[in-house]
């Protein structure tokens, strides 16, 4: 059996605009400012798209959708995971699980986790899990926050050998 590891790392600072939501793991995370960001700034999601590009070998996120090009202004990042998701699956690629680390002073993240967990297993087809963490003061992830991932693929057809 074929098998190949990705990580994924991703960081946005807050927005200072209180319109702007705060969207994690696809989830909307209500009563906290967003994050500031080309698409719907969603670093969770980011993280894990970045790990599964990364063990394909197909580069970042930034190559595929880069933040200069205005169709992807608000994008939701579910469906540019959706699209690695499916990049992974041509090149003969199955993710087998997903294990992803939010860090964020505020707001407590705890009750959101099993729903993002969900809405991105739901996507890339295996298990995801999600654990939160806060940096304790620690400089500029008090400003913003950040994501690492790491996701494991089979596999799925002799393209992936």
């Amino acid at each position: 059996m074929a098998l190949r590891i990705g990580q994924g790392f991703d960081s946005h600072p807050l927005s200072s605009s209180a319109d702007r939501p705060l969207v994690l793991g696809g989830v909307t995370i209500p009563g906290s400012p967003g994050l500031v960001g080309h698409s719907d700034a969603d670093v969770v999601t980011h993280a894990l798209a970045d790990a599964i590009l990364g063990a394909i070998g197909r580069g970042d996120l930034g190559r595929h959708f880069p933040d200069t090009d205005p169709r992807w202004a608000g994008a939701d990042s579910l469906r540019l995971l959706a699209a690695v998701v499916d990049m992974a699956s041509a090149d003969g690629w199955a993710v087998i699980n997903a294990d992803c680390t939010v860090i964020a002073q505020r707001p407590m993240l705890a009750p959101h986790t099993a729903e993002m967990a969900s809405r991105l297993g739901e996507v890339v087809g295996g298990p995801v899990s999600i654990k939160a963490t806060r940096p304790e003061g620690l400089g500029a992830l008090t400003d913003g926050m950040a994501a690492l991932s790491v996701v494991l693929l089979e596999a799925s057809s002799a393209e992936g050998d």
